[in-house]
């Protein structure tokens, strides 16, 4: 009877031994799962102000100069301005990785405009966030395409 109770306790041992290593990997394979899901792969900012009528804003100084005075720390922001100017120097740095094919098509829009009409906030953007001119010269010949040069 006793080597009946240690087989039947060792079958149950042997048991419980692949029950738990069964639990730990399927445990280790949902958090796998959430690890990568939760990892931005593609990440990109939010689109959520990409229909902004930026035509209105550049042909309006009343509607540009606060998103420029917000992104310079001069003024208040608007929720969209808070947006840009948390990411604007991550874009500039990254060649705009991150941007919507919207945000990029924005972005040499307002940069034609700024350098063609706007020469002295152009100026103060550059030396905010490109004070050593690595971007501008790293984006040059972008830049005269853009301002029509």
């Amino acid at each position: 009877m006793a080597l009946l109770s240690v087989v039947s306790y060792q079958t149950v041992l042997k048991h419980l031994q692949e029950t738990k290593m069964k639990s730990f990997v399927v445990i280790c394979l949902f958090a796998l799962v959430a690890i990568a899901s939760a990892r931005p792969e593609n990440s990109h900012y939010t689109d959520r102000y990409d229909n902004v009528d930026l035509d209105e804003i550049l042909s309006n100084r009343r509607l540009l100069v606060p998103y420029i005075n917000c992104v310079l720390d001069l003024g208040k922001c608007s929720a969209d301005g808070k947006e840009l100017k948390a990411h604007i120097q991550e874009a500039l740095e990254q060649n705009c990785e991150k941007c919507t094919e919207a945000q990029k098509s924005g972005t040499r829009k307002v940069i034609g405009h700024l350098i063609n009409k706007e020469a002295d906030y152009w100026e103060q953007l550059k030396a905010k966030f490109d004070p050593e001119h690595k971007y501008v010269l790293k984006y040059e010949k972008d830049l005269r395409i853009v301002a029509g040069h």
